[in-house]
């Protein structure tokens, strides 16, 4: 009775969601595989995005953009009219969402540059469906983006906007204006909650007043708030209704020893504090608790610290190939560099793992991103899947560490009746892998095809139209 149920009510939802949907351009549409209508994906292994084991022998009908039916081959009914790809050996995971993320990479000292061409293509090849901006370096050409991936007129993920870094002064980075005071706070957030941008992040040296100012204007707009804080502490941050953490453990300054009100202490106090903190032990804990009670997400981004971490690999051969030459020798360089730091910088980037999984253990919503700024290895699409590798390693199972890369982003985003899992009802981005990524988490690099709305595309097409693109644009 239940299947016939799920498989009517799934019928009736591409009609509604074709009208809504763009047609896509032929420069989008040379990337795209498979666009029949109705797909059957079948004999295939699914990772469901729940954190429920992997499930072997399945299939999933696509119908219109969306998962009509999803179960085991012997009841699901093919229809006549699908397209049927064999998926033997192959695993299907939902599309990432994923909450940190940049349309621009660093060019040295301390300059940006966009990459509104390279990432989309990059970040839909490596499987995120789905990305939020952690904080705009152009928000207007970001907005932009978003709307010519809307309209089909270029290839990428759905975009959610975070506007412009909004902080206080006393950051050498150009493209981040200081914020005067609370008052000009909230004309920031309304103006750009107008432009388009649906999440405001506030930056280290933002004042607890024009926090406030932020979370109030943007709140009032049904909008949220994020943060990579540093004068504003953990527990401030979550009392005052901060709806996100960047970073998690990396940038808490809670338990650096006579920590001033509204000022961001020196990176040596910041180092030195985390050094010395039990990332499980009491006053984790307590802070743990805290975060927990304000319902404050935590958005882990362990690629970007891994840039930094002695003895840890280098970015993978596609990832390389992606950048331009000069951005390749400025990552290689750098790496270099980090393998001659001390056993200190490994030691905390383990703490910041263990805090993250006590902090989701502790019931914390835990969700990802990766941050391509750093040292220039963090690299759209490559990072996405090493973030989950890095979950696993941090002490998730590979269902686990997947469902924080899905599920929990969509929680966030209040879109999880859309998006994040794989069920009847729910848009068809979904990710095909050759292997077992329960198994063996790597495999999740072996990405076969990337489905979004229901339109397969081949990430070795994306992929090449990217190449040596990645720190030019």
């Amino acid at each position: 009775m239940v299947r016939p149920m799920l498989i009517s009510l799934a019928l009736l939802l591409p009609a509604a969601v074709l009208a809504q949907a763009p047609t896509l351009q032929p420069g989008v549409r040379r990337y795209v595989a498979v666009d029949d209508s109705v797909v059957a994906l079948v004999h295939a292994r699914v990772i469901d995005g729940t954190g429920a084991p992997v499930v072997s022998g399945q299939t999933i009908v696509l119908r219109g953009g969306v998962i009509a039916a999803v179960g085991p081959d012997a009841t699901v009914r093919v229809p006549a009219s699908a397209r049927v790809i064999d998926l033997a050996g192959k695993t299907v995971l939902p599309g990432y969402v994923m909450l940190h993320e940049h349309l621009f990479y660093p060019a040295g000292s301390a300059a940006y540059n966009a990459m509104e061409y390279s990432f989309p293509r990059l970040y839909l090849a490596g499987g995120a469906t789905t990305i939020r901006t952690g904080g705009s370096r152009d928000p207007y050409g970001d907005l932009n983006v978003k709307r010519a991936i809307d309209a089909g007129r270029t290839p990428g993920p759905t975009v959610y906007v975070t506007g412009p870094y909004l902080n206080g002064p006393g950051l050498p980075i150009n493209f981040v204006h200081a914020v005067a005071d609370a008052a000009e706070a909230r004309r920031m957030v309304a103006y750009w909650a107008d432009m388009g941008a649906t999440s405001f992040k506030v930056y280290m040296q933002i004042s607890r007043d024009e926090l406030r100012a932020v979370v109030e204007e943007a709140h009032a707009r049904g909008l949220t708030v994020t943060g990579h804080l540093c004068s504003v502490t953990f527990r401030e941050a979550a009392a005052i209704g901060i709806d996100d953490l960047e970073h998690g453990l990396m940038a808490s300054t809670d338990f650096v020893a006579d920590k001033q009100p509204d000022q961001c202490p020196s990176g040596n106090e910041r180092n030195r504090s985390l050094q010395a903190l039990d990332p499980t032990g009491p006053d984790a804990r307590q802070l743990i608790e805290h975060l927990v009670r304000h319902r404050v997400a935590i958005t882990s981004t362990l690629p970007v610290f891994e840039t930094s971490v002695p003895g840890r690999p280098v970015a993978p051969a596609g990832a390389l190939d992606a950048m331009s030459p000069q951005a390749r020798d400025q990552y290689l360089r750098s790496w270099a560099r980090a393998q001659t730091g001390g056993p200190d910088v490994g030691e905390r980037f383990a703490h910041a793992m263990a805090f993250e999984h006590a902090f989701a253990t502790a019931g914390g919503l835990l969700v990802s991103g990766t941050d391509p700024t750093g040292f220039g290895g963090v690299v759209a699409g490559y990072a996405n899947q090493r973030e989950v590798e890095l979950l696993v390693e941090a002490g998730f199972a590979p269902e686990g560490a997947i469902r924080i890369a899905t599920s929990n982003g969509a929680r966030f985003l209040g879109i999880a009746d859309r998006v994040g899992t794989i069920a009847a009802g729910k848009s068809a981005d979904l990710i095909v892998v050759d292997g077992n990524p329960a198994a063996r988490i790597q495999d999740i690099r072996n990405v076969a095809m990337v489905f979004k709305a229901g339109m397969g595309y081949d990430p070795a097409r994306l992929i090449a139209d990217a190449q040596g693109l990645v720190g030019i644009r």
